[in-house]
């Protein structure tokens, strides 16, 4: 039976670059693919990648209830709130709905991210933690975060896993990390991590050291994260046996890379541009801290999450189900000039 698939955050950097690649991606044959949007602007783009708009608020649970069961829509990528869980019980529930009425097998992928599987989520950073291994359920249950906002993306990572399971759902948590490139799709273009990095820099003046530690990240581009979505998409669409539920997480990622370096690549890119002093990365101090916390607008408590810590999430998932990257990790610090300057072309930033 062919599936229906529904894609949300479309306007998004990852979400617009996914439907982007999705007419050469060359997938298996599919039912219809729908795009979930807030107005009538968005209608007309997702159009153009071949998706039939899905008028419909998110918080209208009944109403995308209604739309998931009557569409027979039977594959859901989740690309949006990351943290919460509010929206997407609505949408298994209505998935196992599909599943019994149809037949079908159903699937749903949510997107969370690497900072979820990190120190700053209380996970372990003294080994290397794989995306295959059997036991990284229970690793997340255990674990006790440092910061409230990471408790919260534990829970609902394991409880879209708890609630699939419970509805017969196939579920995925698909895990991004620092992305980087120039997005592809009609809406959002730039990456979050790195624009945080230079949002940060342009107030303290200056590339800060804020891990205090040699602490390394997993990267991706842009390109990469969009084929792994789509290699995810491929083996649901053929009907391949890969790991869903307590064995469905997949980390996005080439490799990972020394934080130290990237502030480096990035010191080097913005000095030359006037917008740091110089390209010489110190370690943060208590002035630079609350000066890079007014230029990111968050607490000062908060800036070492947003620009540091230590992810040993590692990627084998990926490679397993025929996904392979085409960037080193090196690139991103090959590629900064290049990040820099498109992101300074499309962020205002204010003094």
């Amino acid at each position: 039976m062919s599936h229906n698939i529904l894609i949300t955050g479309a306007s998004g950097y990852l979400g617009g670059s996914l439907l982007a690649r999705w007419e050469d991606a060359n997938l298996p044959p599919y039912g219809m693919l729908y795009a979930l949007v807030r107005s009538g602007d968005q209608s007309q783009a997702v159009k153009q990648y071949g998706a039939e708009p899905l008028l419909c608020d998110l918080g209208d649970h009944e109403k995308l209830r209604e739309r998931i069961i009557s569409n027979e829509i039977s594959i859901i990528f989740f690309l949006v709130d990351s943290a919460s869980d509010q929206h997407q019980p609505t949408m298994i529930r209505a998935l196992h709905e599909v599943k019994t009425k149809t037949g079908k097998e159903v699937h749903f992928l949510h997107t969370g991210g690497a900072k979820h599987f990190s120190s700053h989520a209380g996970l372990t950073t003294e080994k290397l933690l794989l995306d295959t291994d059997p036991d990284l359920y229970n690793t997340l249950k255990n674990s006790v975060a440092p910061h409230p906002y990471f408790a919260q993306t534990t829970k609902t990572n394991l409880s879209i896993i708890d609630l699939c399971e419970e509805y017969g759902v196939r579920g995925y948590i698909f895990v991004p990390c620092i992305v980087y490139g120039k997005g592809e799709g009609f809406g959002n273009k730039i990456s979050i991590q790195v624009v945080a990095i230079i949002k940060a820099a342009h107030k303290a003046r200056r590339v800060y050291d804020v891990n205090g530690l040699d602490a390394s990240w997993p990267v991706c581009h842009i390109v990469d994260n969009s084929t792994l979505y789509l290699q995810v998409l491929r083996n649901m669409l053929l009907g391949t046996e890969m790991g869903y539920n307590k064995q469905g997480f997949y980390l996005a990622s080439s490799g990972s890379i020394n934080w130290r370096d990237i502030y480096h690549a990035f010191a080097v890119a913005l000095a030359k541009r006037g917008v740091v002093d110089d390209d010489v990365v110190k370690s943060v101090d208590d002035a630079a801290l609350t000066q890079m916390a007014e230029g990111l607008g968050v607490p000062e408590s908060l800036v070492p999450v947003m620009l540091g810590g230590r992810c040993t999430l590692t990627p084998v998932h990926g490679g397993q189900i025929g996904w392979k990257s085409q960037f080193l990790p090196e690139n991103i610090i090959e590629t900064a000039d290049d990040e820099v300057d498109f992101i300074l072309e499309n962020l205002d930033l204010k003094n």
